[in-house]
């Protein structure tokens, strides 16, 4: 192993680490606040679904791919690779549904100006548990072909090598032109969508907090304080989401881009995909760890908990 593939290998080790832990810590806190009466958001259910799905993105896609970086020969036989892909997908999409379900439903909650029923429908823990729901079988149906187009690195014998598009550890059918663009058709159609909705609802809450921040300056009074700081800790929490999922998705669909038009894409261009694909789940744990007070406070009850 050279040391390119070493470095590369390490970044990933240490990618991975970071975004397991991460994640880990936030799924055991919105599960114990979840259970806990008093301390539950009705945010957490959505927050619970970017979690599982970051998860899955680490776990489908950066493992395998540290371990075959740092020089472990190809472990994953045809059905593991066609998995490995499938579920990598499924966690992107649903990634990104959960980020634009969650900016979506905290501007939908700042602005007075809708109907009162979408006001009561965004509330509703039944309406935030479909979306959720939605978000999955959607994404589930949408990249059911991925198994089909995906193979081991071994299963060549009845498929000439010409045909193979070589992604390390696995390799993928390269399709006809006609079905690469219907997919891509469809499958960037629903991005887009959920990107303008990100970027529409965060322009909103960037409207409502400057004309917030503009009424208070002329109040004075301490006990509105706590409830302001709140409110613009969670907007300011969400568009840093919003805005770190839009510049990774550029980066990662670039990348991705490349990797799909070159025939025989290098080994370097196809670790940086990966590597960029996981800088999301990695990262927004980060953001919700540091802006969500009851993760110190689970830690902190953890920590110093006297054994009975």
């Amino acid at each position: 192993m050279g040391l390119p593939n070493l470095r590369m290998g390490i970044i990933f080790l240490i990618q991975m680490q970071v975004g397991i832990l991460e994640n880990s810590t936030l799924l055991l806190t919105f599960i114990i606040s979840m259970l806990s009466l008093h301390n539950h958001r009705l945010t957490d259910q959505i927050l619970n679904q970017l979690v599982l799905a970051n998860s899955l993105v680490l776990f489908s896609k950066g493992i395998p791919q540290t371990m075959a970086t740092l020089g472990w020969k190809c472990f994953l036989d045809d059905t593991e690779c066609k998995l490995v892909f499938y579920l990598h997908r499924v966690g992107r999409g649903v990634s990104l549904s959960a980020t634009c379900l969650l900016s979506s439903f905290q501007a939908i909650k700042l602005r007075s100006s809708f109907s009162r029923w979408m006001e009561l429908g965004v509330k509703s823990p039944k309406c935030v548990g479909f979306g959720c729901s939605f978000s999955w079988i959607l994404n589930l149906l949408i990249n059911i072909f991925i198994p089909m187009k995906v193979t081991g690195p071994l299963n060549e014998k009845n498929i000439s090598l010409e045909k193979l598009k070589d992604y390390g550890c696995c390799s993928g059918i390269m399709a006809e032109k006609f079905t690469i663009t219907l997919y891509a058709l469809v499958y960037f159609s629903i991005d887009f969508i959920c990107l303008g909705l990100m970027v529409w609802s965060s322009g909103s809450m960037v409207f409502v907090l400057h004309r917030h921040k503009q009424r208070i300056q002329h109040i004075h009074s301490n006990r509105l304080a706590p409830k302001t700081s709140h409110e613009t800790r969670a907007i300011h929490t969400i568009l840093i989401l919003v805005s770190s999922y839009v510049f990774f998705y550029l980066l990662s669909s670039i990348l991705t881009l490349c990797v799909s038009l070159i025939a025989k894409p290098s080994q370097w261009l196809v670790d940086s995909s990966v590597l960029v694909a996981s800088c999301f789940p990695t990262f927004s744990p980060f953001v919700l760890i540091r802006n969500d007070k009851r993760v110190s406070k689970s830690l902190f009850a953890c920590w110093f908990r006297k054994p009975n």
